[in-house]
């Protein structure tokens, strides 16, 4: 697909962080996300949701109207809003993965990192981590 898609990177502290919220988060983004034609991938553990959402620009807004109003969310940061031509995660509705060891530590979020990722580094994750999935599995 060649056409406009908007995409946004966000992270945010989970509020009462649980694999039982965790799987109900990805059972109900998978089926509107496919409905919506979004994907993504989303890195979570129970201090940081880090999430790059791709798709038509009315339902990536809509879809994040709906994240910065859902409670289990608490500190959102837009890290990067932007348009593109092409998707990095076309094959998933919402790939699902554990915050890498490549990404930041528990103490550089309690530092404040969020505050300081420029776009270009929020976007740099997600491109690795695209070439790092196999998504034709």
């Amino acid at each position: 697909m060649t056409s406009n898609l908007k995409h946004i990177i966000y992270a945010s502290t989970p509020f009462g962080f649980s694999r039982s919220d965790l799987d109900h988060i990805l059972i109900k983004s998978r089926y509107n996300n496919d409905k919506n034609d979004i994907t993504g991938a989303l890195f979570c553990r129970d201090d940081l949701y880090l999430q790059y959402l791709e798709g038509p620009e009315k339902e990536i807004e809509l879809t994040f109207s709906k994240i910065t109003e859902d409670d289990r969310h608490t500190e959102i940061y837009l890290l990067k809003s932007g348009m593109s031509t092409r998707r990095l995660f076309a094959n998933w509705a919402m790939k699902d993965d554990p915050v890498q060891s490549w990404m930041w530590t528990r103490e550089e979020i309690d530092s404040g990192i969020l505050e300081k990722v420029t776009e270009t580094e929020a976007m740099d994750i997600f491109i690795k981590h695209s070439r790092e999935t196999d998504q034709f599995l």
